[in-house]
């Protein structure tokens, strides 16, 4: 059954939509991740033009991280004045990368800069999960380490002005750092349609020094209201929200995590980040071949 997409401008087989938001689901709830990064490209995939794709991914990751962080907001594992001032952040990164992603729209870069941004991104955090992820399992044989410790090292980053107490994260640090660390995300959110979560999460723990029991929850919350923000900048300005899209991948997601949860629990953590690097490097490697391979059609009239 076919169902015609008003913005995408083209039509597309209703299952295979619902299947594609079940399988980003179920892949989110077994690796623990929003799946932005992977709903785009794989849109892409199926023929939605890429501005599409990366404006109607926002509301897709929006769905999941509103989902995740209510359960972290009932776990007390969010730290709210943090996760305000990441969002400041988010939302000037946001909105620049929604006047960028205008500006390349219009000279009609758009396609090339999406799809050598994702080849580039997918590619250093595929090999780096890859790599850290086989460590782990190659380790996991032999006696167990002492469990890390959150970094209390004096950077310089740290020296910054403008400092904050943060009482959750029993921290007192320069309110720039997460100012700049929200910015680069929502720059991402907006250029590349995923929630960021993949470069907050490590920029929280090793840059900004919180402790890892509260950086999940307060990712979700900052990615939750970036992604709300680039969501309507996107359909006000771009026009490039298809919301008949968006709303089949959220339930088809919502059924898929649920399912995806439930096979994470009976695989290692080792497995699973081994599988999602794997999986990450894959697509990396389809849209590379994309960039690089002869068309099918040489040559073609835009509408």
């Amino acid at each position: 059954m076919d169902l015609y997409l008003p913005v995408a401008e083209l039509s597309v087989d209703l299952l295979l939509l619902l299947a594609l938001g079940a399988g980003v689901g179920f892949l989110s709830g077994v690796f623990g991740v929003g799946g932005g990064f992977l709903i785009t490209p794989l849109l892409i995939f199926i023929g939605i033009p890429p501005a599409v794709a990366v404006g109607t991914a926002a509301p897709q990751v929006l769905a999941s991280s509103v989902s995740g962080v209510l359960a972290h907001l009932e776990r007390g594992t969010v730290d709210i004045k943090m996760g305000l001032v990441l969002t400041a952040g988010g939302f000037v990164g946001s909105a620049a990368g929604v006047l960028v992603f205008r500006w390349l729209l219009g000279i009609g870069q758009i396609e090339t800069v999406i799809a050598l941004g994702f080849v580039l991104l997918l590619a250093v955090v595929g090999t780096l999960m890859l790599i850290e992820s086989t460590r782990a399992l190659l380790a996991s044989g032999q006696a167990p380490a002492r469990p890390p410790q959150r970094a209390r090292r004096h950077l310089l980053l740290h020296r910054l002005p403008l400092k904050m107490r943060f009482t959750e994260s029993r921290l007192y640090i320069s309110a720039l750092l997460p100012l700049a660390v929200g910015a680069v995300v929502g720059l991402l959110a907006a250029v590349l349609g995923v929630g960021g979560a993949f470069v907050m999460i490590p920029a929280m723990i090793y840059l900004i020094g919180m402790p890892t029991r509260i950086v999940v929850g307060t990712s979700l919350l900052q990615v939750a209201f970036v992604t709300a923000l680039t969501t309507f900048l996107h359909a006000y300005n771009n026009k490039t929200v298809d919301i008949v899209l968006a709303v089949l991948l959220i339930l088809g997601g919502v059924v898929g995590a649920q399912l995806g949860a439930r096979v994470g629990t009976a695989l290692r953590g080792e497995q699973l980040r081994v599988l999602f690097a794997i999986l990450v490097l894959l697509v990396c490697v389809r849209l590379g071949w994309d960039l690089v391979a002869e068309p099918s059609d040489l040559y073609s009239l835009a509408p």
